[in-house]
């Protein structure tokens, strides 16, 4: 029998226990710490063997549920599998050892794949220049919109203000827009998923200085009246910005650019399967037309001959300015340069089309099996939304309820409540890595689930039933946020 999995490294903490191997010691024993800096007495640490330690958090490290382990389908956050190969080329020594305050002379083969990155960016969003500093898609979104801001202060145009986001948009472009201190005007989509165009009409004039929106929408349907919704916002002299979180279901087929777009970000993190979670890395990449090209954020790698050099402000004086340290998250950007010449131009193509393909087989299988499609008239794009309100009505088990009991069928559960206009939502992205086997057992999981809550809703409500840490009250872990052990077992009260 395995013997039990102790949840805290304090539990198997004896007296006298250690591992001093690693203890900061100089030769002859003496202890390198100034006097007056030791303690005077140990810390509250565990005693316990490295062995014990390296068994401990191995366990803790194998209770993760992740790409590399486990079905993760979570909606519009595109979750695929990131090539090994990218990991490895992108940390070859030559690469790991340049400091970022080497000379250009001494970089110039890193420097030499950013600026084909940014041309490949270029080419795969139509844009006319990318620049590579931002390190997130929320940075990315703060770039494009600062951008689109500083053309219209620059045209003189102050009362371009005004950011109109459809009510299907990413949460975080509300958010981006105010801070960069623009007034948000939010429009609706139709019942069919579209957004709606006479709304919009409403919507602009004299201060509008753009609208943010994904194509494919959060809503998981491609956006089939783009080129209209471009002609009305150009007509009264705003900008089209592109959230680039829903760029897998589009790359090597379609064109921010073609459909109108002056400014797009991109997430390396998602599309171009570099590491993705735990609140960092990633790369927001950012490109634009000519138009908003003096804008650009700093730096962006420059050609002169055959010599490649940082652009800054001396090269771009309207710059919006800096937002990383030195050139951005390099190891990311590497990888996803990487996974792009490993494609090349028709395996980027093949990206999207097995993207749809999995979704669409995951929604007609989903549907066949019962489960209600948020949008039937409407084919999928890289992801699909389930609307679970006659389960919730009929045996009261919520989408929340689902996701928790899939943990105990192995399977990350895919985005709930989101977006918020679709009533118990899961937003289900299968991404192209994924075999059929696989999106075959995630059917398999739900159906036995939907049975599960006929006959013993409560075993789903209940759950997760085989993880360590059972359901959560949501509400008190967000009040009163457990973190720290103490040796009584005891929870300190948070600040007052």
């Amino acid at each position: 029998m395995a013997p039990p999995r102790e949840p805290l490294i304090f539990h198997a903490s004896r007296p006298g226990r250690g591992a001093t191997d690693q203890w900061p010691r100089e030769p002859g024993g003496a202890i390198s710490i100034p006097e007056g800096l030791l303690r005077s007495r140990p810390p509250a640490l565990p005693e316990v063997s490295e062995l014990d330690a390296v068994r401990h958090f191995t366990r803790l490290s194998q209770l993760n549920f992740s790409v590399d382990t486990h079905f993760y389908p979570l909606g519009s956050c595109t979750m695929k599998y990131n090539p090994k190969a990218c990991n490895a080329l992108a940390m070859l020594p030559a690469f790991l050892a340049r400091h970022p305050l080497a000379p250009e002379s001494r970089g110039q083969g890193v420097l030499a794949c950013l600026h084909e990155l940014q041309g490949m960016l270029g080419e795969v969003t139509g844009m006319q220049a990318v620049a590579l500093g931002p390190m997130a898609g929320a940075q990315g979104e703060f770039a494009g919109v600062a951008m689109i801001l500083a053309h219209h202060r620059a045209r003189g145009e102050f009362a371009r203000r005004e950011i109109i986001v459809p009510e299907a948009a990413h949460g975080t472009n509300p958010a981006t827009a105010r801070l960069c201190g623009a007034v948000v005007r939010e429009i609706p989509v139709g019942a069919d998923g579209d957004v709606d165009l006479e709304a919009l009409r409403a919507a602009v004039g004299a201060g509008t200085a753009g609208i943010m929106l994904t194509n494919p929408s959060t809503l998981g349907v491609f956006e089939r009246r783009i080129l209209q919704v471009a002609e009305i916002v150009h007509a009264a002299g705003g900008l089209l910005y592109y959230d680039g979180a829903n760029l897998n279901a589009i790359v090597g087929r379609v064109r921010p650019a073609d459909m109108g777009f002056d400014v797009v970000h991109v997430n390396l993190h998602k599309t171009f399967s570099t590491p993705h979670g735990g609140g960092g890395p990633g790369a927001g990449a950012i490109g634009v037309a000519e138009t908003l090209a003096p804008y650009l954020p700093i730096p962006i790698v420059g050609r002169e001959g055959e010599r490649y050099r940082w652009l800054t402000e001396r090269d771009l004086p309207l710059s919006i300015g800096r937002l990383s340290a030195f050139m951005g998250n390099v190891g990311v950007l590497l990888r996803a340069y990487v996974y792009m010449r490993l494609l090349g131009r028709e395996g980027l193509s093949r990206v999207a089309e097995h993207a749809a393909l999995n979704a669409n087989y995951l929604l007609a299988r989903l549907v066949r099996a019962g489960f209600e499609a948020a949008y039937p008239g409407r084919r999928a794009s890289h992801e699909l939304i389930v609307t679970l309100r006659r389960e919730a009505r009929e045996q009261r088990v919520t989408a929340m309820d689902f996701a928790k009991r899939l943990l105990d069928y192995g399977m990350h559960a895919p985005t709930t409540y989101f977006p918020l206009l679709v009533p118990e939502c899961l937003l289900i992205e299968p991404t192209e890595t994924e075999s059929k086997e696989t999106l075959d057992a995630f059917v398999a999981a739900m159906v036995s689930i939907e049975r599960e809550a006929r006959e013993d809703p409560e075993r789903v409500r209940r759950a997760p039933h085989t993880l360590p840490v059972r359901r959560l009250d949501d509400v008190r872990a967000a009040k009163r946020l457990d973190l720290a052990w103490t040796p009584d077992g005891r929870t300190a009260d948070p600040p007052r």
